[in-house]
């Protein structure tokens, strides 16, 4: 590839991957003498400033990340409009192709990766960072079996005071959360869930859900009990099993409530396989509640400042999923798909609700919660357990029949001691307007039926279309358009492919026409060609169509293949025996009627004595040798 070189420092070597919006290349640090790899914003999007201010945000944020394992961004820079991310090189594997290569792994092997994804994940959330994509492409196991996370780059910062959805499409089908999938409010939880579909791929090697369509797996983590790994592979302790269930409820408040709360099972099953996994405990340390923004400095225009991406980046697949050796250079795995992209266009996913804070423990005094806080509305609510010195927070929003904003349920419960300045977390009843119309089009019409029903949306009319572009059952058109605000049972009508629209034509004259002709003329009457050459003596039947296996007048369907007949003119053989009989000169007017003009005689006698063909083509010279005879003798 041809020299480039970044801030007069980072030579690009070669690709070593490709996402959505960016390429990743292996470069040479000049100063430093060193590999580093290079994200580099594709071209289609340097001038849309919203994804390039994203870029410059949202990475300044998780440039703080500090920790041993996740892959440390070093750079950020532009040049000639390319906006670049500089990031360690790292030597090794993804996750995945580790697996891939081992099958199953041992679980006290698994246990140790998972401990350090954990504790990369504890690192982000402490800094009000939700990865929201953590898989096994997202994950690289190093030549020395250190474990570094990598690609935040659908990566959310929570830095709003307002909980917000959004209809991106965030994280991967197989790994993603019941509230992803359900375009549901998410926090730190969100990426535990997707670290316990990890493990249990690691233990089991196998997902946990699979089905033949990305919607399909949505609703499986939506709607299926997982199979308890155990189940499978029955050498995992039972401390192990439980701890991947719990990380799996579908339920955020019923799984771990934080990175630390699983770094501690986990070590404990480390140290005793044994050792009983007990129930979620009610840590005031780890709720979340909702906070000013936090302000975040804007770039510096240096390259000095670390950065990382945001979620800018959609989610057809992973930008640098392996790590080439030196040794290995041409080992390299670009991943891109219909997870690509066909179910790109499938699901809403869901946006950051709530945001890290630091426990208040100013004060041992203890404080009863009061009663009759659940069914009242939420400001109420505030305002009581302000006045007793503890502090609410929102721990998210469901769908209820409950007017909006009114208070679901509460954790520690009604009743229950705390001290004073903890915090209560409390679910409240969304809004029946925040319903968003999902995008159907491009599913097919059994998939789009299994969404509106998770969505709690109706099917409306459904009228159905030809389409020469579309295959057929594909949603094509639907009413109201994706994002269209919309109610509980509200109805969505779509509009369905029925594939091409077949239409009979006639098979038009063809014969003794030349092949270009006849193929112009079946074109036009929207047939295909299929053609065979047949040799022929005729010289007037040379490049015409002599036949056709479909006769003149026959209606068929378009797009059916007539198969033609062209002749090729071959010259035939004449045979110049009788020549050998006559004299000289009547073999050579006898030869020469028969086509030939080059035609000599060689010798001096009146005897014709042979041919240097017997058999020819007109177009081939016939030499008659000759001799002279030998008188009589009486």
């Amino acid at each position: 590839m041809e020299t480039i070189l970044l801030g007069e420092r980072y030579e690009l070597l070669e690709q070593i991957g490709e996402g959505g919006m960016s390429f990743v290349y292996k470069a040479r640090d000049k100063k430093l003498n060193r590999f580093v790899a290079v994200k580099i914003l594709k071209k289609d999007f340097i001038n849309n400033a919203d994804i390039v201010e994203k870029f410059k945000k949202e990475a300044t944020a998780i440039a703080n990340l500090s920790d041993p394992n996740i892959v440390n961004v070093l750079d950020v820079g532009t040049q000639d409009q390319a906006h670049y991310i500089v990031m360690e090189y790292v030597k090794g594997s993804t996750l995945k192709e580790f697996i891939r290569d081992k099958g199953r792994l041992p679980y006290d092997l698994s246990i140790n990766i998972a401990i350090q994804v954990a504790k990369a994940l504890d690192c982000a959330h402490k800094n009000n960072i939700i990865h929201r994509d953590i898989k096994p492409q997202n994950i690289l196991v190093t030549e020395d079996g250190t474990i570094k996370v990598t690609d935040f780059g659908i990566a959310k910062s929570t830095n709003s005071s307002t909980i917000i959805n959004t209809s991106n499409i965030i994280g991967s089908a197989h790994y993603f959360s019941p509230e992803q999938a359900k375009g549901n409010y998410i926090d730190s939880r969100t990426d535990l869930y997707s670290l316990g579909v990890v493990i249990y791929e690691m233990v089991t090697g196998r997902l946990p859900f699979d089905a033949d369509s990305p919607v399909s797996v949505a609703l499986k983590h939506i709607q299926e009990d997982v199979v308890p790994p155990k189940n499978i592979n029955s050498t995992i302790p039972e401390s192990l099993n439980k701890l991947i269930l719990k990380a799996m409820e579908k339920a955020q408040i019923k799984r771990y409530q934080s990175a630390k709360e699983l770094i501690g099972d986990l070590e404990k099953i480390k140290n005793d396989p044994n050792v009983v996994i007990g129930s979620i405990p009610v840590n005031q340390d780890e709720f979340t509640r909702v906070m000013a923004p936090v302000n975040v400095p804007p770039t510096p225009k240096s390259t000095a400042s670390k950065i990382s991406n945001n979620d800018w980046e959609d989610d057809e697949e992973d930008e640098w999923d392996d790590e080439d050796d030196e040794e290995n250079k041409g080992k390299k795995t670009k991943i891109r798909i219909i997870l690509g992209l066909v179910f790109a266009l499938i699901l809403v996913a869901a946006g950051v609700g709530t945001y890290f804070i630091t426990r208040n423990t100013t004060s041992n005094e203890k404080i009863t919660v009061p009663t009759g806080l659940v069914n009242s509305p939420k400001e109420d609510v505030q305002k009581k357990l302000e006045a007793l010195g503890l502090v609410m927070d929102i721990g998210g929003e469901e769908k209820s029949d409950k007017p909006a904003g009114t208070v679901l349920s509460v954790t520690p419960s009604e009743g229950s001691t705390v001290n004073k300045n903890d915090h209560i977390r409390v679910v409240i009843s969304g809004e029946e307007n925040k319903l968003k119309a999902p995008g159907l089009v491009g599913l097919t019409l059994d998939d789009a039926k299994k969404y509106l029903d998770n969505q709690n949306l109706k099917l409306g009319n459904v009228t159905y279309e030809y389409s020469d572009t579309d295959p057929k059952d594909q949603v094509i058109k639907q009413s109201p358009e994706k994002d269209a605000d919309m109610s509980e049972n509200d109805k969505i009508n779509l509009v369905v492919s029925k594939g091409p629209e077949i239409k009979n034509t006639n098979v038009p004259s063809i014969i003794g026409l030349s092949e270009a002709d006849a193929r112009n003329a079946l074109s036009q009457a929207k047939l295909q060609v299929k053609v065979n050459y047949v040799d022929t003596d005729k010289q007037s039947d040379n490049g015409k169509v002599t036949s056709s296996n479909i006769a003149e007048g026959t209606s068929v369907k378009e797009g059916t293949t007539v198969t033609i007949n062209v002749g090729r003119f071959v010259e035939a053989n004449v045979d110049l025996t009788p020549a050998l009989s006559m004299s000289p000169a009547d073999a050579k007017a006898f030869i020469q009627s028969k086509g030939f003009n080059n035609v000599t005689i060689q010798g001096k006698g009146d005897k014709v004595s042979s041919l240097n063909k017997t058999s020819a083509k007109p177009s081939e010279a016939i030499v008659i040798y000759v001799i002279q005879s030998q008188p009589t003798t009486h």
